[in-house]
Parts: structure tokens; sequence; C-alpha cells
């Protein structure tokens, strides 16, 4: 049901919110935070917890939600800083980092200057 949310284009910002935090298992857990990620509502806030839980799961080395993390560096509502340290974390494999970086440098010049935004 959660992931169903998260793929239904009319969700709210923060019903994704509070899907974030919502457990089941490893392959269950990695795809939610890969929707919210992709979700068109989630706004900076969501974007940020999504984060969190990411960096939260590459820490503990156990789970590998690099589909996640390489649809969140896609979002401009985050700054490309705020997502490199995803790479220097136990979890992250050397395609993850690769990937990581390529969409990093693969964004709009544009956006890397924007000022950011409050959060």
């Amino acid at each position: 049901m959660w992931q169903a949310l998260a793929s239904n284009l009319r969700t709210p910002a923060q019903v994704l919110l509070e899907l974030c935090s919502q457990r089941d298992s490893a392959w269950n857990d990695n795809r939610l935070l890969r929707l919210i990620a992709e979700h068109p509502n989630a706004d900076r806030e969501v974007l940020l917890k999504v984060l969190a839980e990411l960096e939260a799961l590459l820490l503990t080395s156990t789970s590998r939600p690099y589909a996640a993390v390489l649809a969140l560096a896609v979002r401009q509502e985050l700054e490309p800083d705020e997502l490199q340290r995803l790479a220097t974390l136990p979890g992250a494999s050397a395609r993850m980092r690769t990937g990581l970086r390529r969409r990093l440098t693969a964004r709009p010049q544009i956006a890397q200057l924007a000022p950011r935004r409050a959060g």
C-alpha cells in the first residue's frame, strides 16, 4: 500500500514525508524511497528526509539503496554537496559513487549556481 501511495501522482508532500520512515523489508524499503525521491510532489523537506533515510541505510552497509540515491541525485531541490556525502558512507559501492558523480555532473549549470533554499 505504501508503494501505491508513493506511485500515485496525486499523493501530497505531507503523506510522502510520512512514508519516508515506513519499514517493511530491505527490498521494499529501497523501492519506496526511490519512488518518493522520484515523486513530482516531493518538496525539499521530503527529499531531505529521503536523504537522511538513505544515509542511515548506507551507514549500516547491509542495505543497497543505490537506485534511490541515483533518483535523488537528479533532484534540483538538493545541492550537490548535500548528496556527495552519500558517496563516503560504508555502504556506498564504487558503481553507486560513479553513478552519483555522473548524475551530479550532468545537472544544468544554472541549478548549481542557484542559492541554497531554506530547509
